[in-house]
């Protein structure tokens, strides 16, 4: 744990991270985390040579560390491990939303910004947490069912952690919002839900004879 790690209450508002719609913002630790632990895609952003970057990666979490792994060579992991600033985005889509005017279409949503400086993760045990968490944040438990990483595997990839200092999450939920005047016009108006949900898994052509899915992608593959 780190001296900078919150657990619980809310994350300080600075400029860097308040919200300008106030209704739509929490800075609660708990929310923040919840939203990070239920998506599975993060945008993460940095500047390279006074160009913006950013890039979709998978990710796990560990306490107040988000971690992000890529091959040695690519020029973001090059670019992070020096320690610099970064910002992440994780977002989850639950609707459209359809007003009766185009103006009040919007959507529902959760998600977070988080802002911190990155590193290299070199401590091997850190590393290795890592990538269990990184494995299983796709698909809890897959880790286990997968033969053991290489050296030259673990050499290959390189492991980058984000301490969460500042974080903001903004919401929306609920109907359209529109104008007084026209709630009494002739043009539907609601939401379309929206959700994510897994297929039904497809062998491998090379699969061995015999071998079932395995626990964790059936597990993930049930989810209502």
């Amino acid at each position: 744990m780190t001296d900078k790690q919150k657990t619980s209450g809310d994350f300080p508002v600075s400029s860097l991270n308040k919200v300008r719609v106030t209704k739509r913002a929490t800075y609660d630790v708990d929310t923040v985390h919840a939203i990070l632990d239920e998506g599975i895609l993060a945008h993460v952003a940095f500047a390279d040579e006074g160009n913006p970057i950013v890039l979709p990666m998978v990710y796990g979490r560990i306490g107040d560390q988000l971690y992000i792994h890529g091959a040695k060579a690519t020029r973001m992991f090059k670019k992070l491990k020096v320690g610099i600033p970064a910002c992440v985005n994780v977002t989850i889509v639950d609707g459209l939303v359809v007003g009766r005017a185009a103006f009040h279409h919007s959507m529902n949503f959760r998600s977070v910004n988080i802002h911190g400086t990155a590193r290299l993760v070199e401590d091997e045990q850190e590393k290795y947490d890592a990538l269990v968490a990184i494995t299983d944040h796709l698909a809890p438990g897959r880790w286990d069912e997968t033969r053991e990483m290489t050296k030259k595997e673990a050499n290959a990839t390189s492991v980058i952690a984000l301490t969460i200092e500042t974080a903001a999450a903004k919401c929306r939920a609920g109907m359209p919002i529109d104008d007084e005047e026209d709630y009494g016009l002739d043009h539907w108006a609601g939401i379309v839900p929206i959700t994510t949900a897994y297929g039904q898994p497809i062998d491998d052509a090379r699969l061995k004879d015999g071998v079932p899915v395995a626990k964790s992608i059936a597990k993930l593959t049930s989810r209502k």
